[in-house]
């Protein structure tokens, strides 16, 4: 019988050193992998936030429908706003040297009075000028049913005009730019902030947060959803705004878009930190429960601050003093003050102030949900009070 010789080295004294263990390692199976520190740990998270995110089916056909909804919208605007076009107008000889510089016009040379009078009663024209040497203004205007007043306006002569005040801004524009920043913050914020409830959720009832709180911490984890989420809701924005600019100027509408430029820059800015704010509250609350079932009854409070903003811009768009303060106040910012810088009704200064205080907003609301989500994760079972997570029992 052959003797089995044992291969592994021995140390001075007699210990055994086990194969595939350095000399400078401790004794064991295995050492366990250092954490990596906290800034690359969320880094981490965030890179798993944004490409689990991208490659679902559902963001990029929600994402895509977004934007096809929003270049529909303007172009359709576009369209019926010109639907009406020029005004036509049938001309006899020097009649038409009324209309030559005269916008919303289209004159259409006739060679007589009889051919004017076919085409008004044929609907072709609105309108035929003639000439009439007998008239004081050397002019008379043949109408089908009723006077056209747009005509009779043109070939007036105006005053001139001097006007003490701005006019006000047209109601119709004013409540679609008002609804436009407010329906995209609600989208945006409360899509983001409920996946980032429902992934907490998920892998607090599966476990698997456990696991990943054996690599990372707590804090950690949290940063880097809200970053993660923060990316991926900011390149929405933002690609809504481009596309919206985009549409605006193929649309030819360079009018508008000199007017909602600068208040869509300020609105991104503020999105992105409000979101901040709102990522913090969405997993703070989602930490709380370990069920799907039960997600309801934390999310209300969240949803309803996400909400209050849009339904305070679409009825309130023209009361100064509720967009004043809802400018000023956190959750609300993001859309109050660009909708008062649209209208013009802030100052330069007004902006930073407000978004100084979103970020200090933002900054205490993190680290107020970073205590409610580190001490909640790894609690299962009943629903955890806020109370008590604040407490740390």
């Amino acid at each position: 019988m052959s003797t089995q010789v044992d291969t592994r080295g021995t140390r001075p004294g007699g210990a055994v050193v086990g194969r595939g263990t350095s000399r400078g390692a401790p004794a064991g199976r295995g050492a366990r992998p250092t954490a990596p520190a906290t800034a690359r740990a969320a880094l981490l998270v965030a890179e798993r936030e944004i490409t689990t995110v991208v490659r679902t089916k559902s963001f990029l056909v929600s994402t895509a429908i977004l934007l096809v909804g929003v270049l529909a919208s303007i172009i359709i605007g576009s369209v019926l706003a010109g639907r009406d076009g020029d005004t036509r107008v049938a001309v006899v000889g020097a009649t038409a040297d009324a209309f030559e510089e005269q916008e919303g016009f289209e004159a259409v040379d006739v060679a007589d009075e009889a051919e004017a009078r076919r085409l008004v009663e044929d609907g072709d024209v609105r309108a035929a000028v003639l000439p009439a040497e007998d008239s004081p203004v050397g002019v008379r205007v043949l109408a089908l049913d009723s006077a056209p007043l747009e005509v009779v306006s043109a070939l007036s002569v105006a005053p001139d005009v001097e006007l003490l005040e701005e006019p006000d801004m047209d109601e119709g524009v004013r409540y679609l730019v008002s609804f436009g920043f407010g329906l995209v913050f609600l989208l945006s914020a409360a899509g983001f902030g409920s996946m980032i409830a429902q992934n907490t959720v998920t892998e607090k009832q599966s476990r698997i947060v456990e696991i990943l709180l054996a690599t990372v911490s707590a804090r950690s984890l949290l940063a880097g959803k809200i970053l993660g989420n923060s990316v991926l809701a900011f390149g929405q924005t933002a690609a809504i705004a481009a596309v919206a600019v985009i549409a605006l100027v193929v649309t030819g509408q360079d009018d508008l878009l000199a007017l909602i430029g600068a208040p869509v820059v300020w609105f991104v800015l503020f999105f992105l930190v409000g979101f901040v704010l709102l990522a913090a509250m969405f997993a703070a609350a989602a930490s709380l429960v370990s069920r799907m079932e039960d997600i309801g009854s934390v999310m209300t409070p969240v949803i309803y601050l996400t909400m209050t903003p849009y339904f305070l811009v679409v009825f309130f768009n023209d009361n100064p003093v509720v967009l004043r303060v809802m400018s000023y106040v956190p959750f609300s910012a993001p859309v109050g003050m660009p909708v008062r810088l649209f209208l013009g009704e802030a100052a330069w200064w007004e902006p930073l102030v407000a978004l100084a205080l979103l970020a200090a907003a933002a900054v205490a609301v993190v680290a107020l949900g970073a205590k409610v989500y580190e001490r909640s994760l790894l609690r299962t079972g009943g629903r955890v009070k806020l109370r008590e997570a604040l407490r740390g029992s």
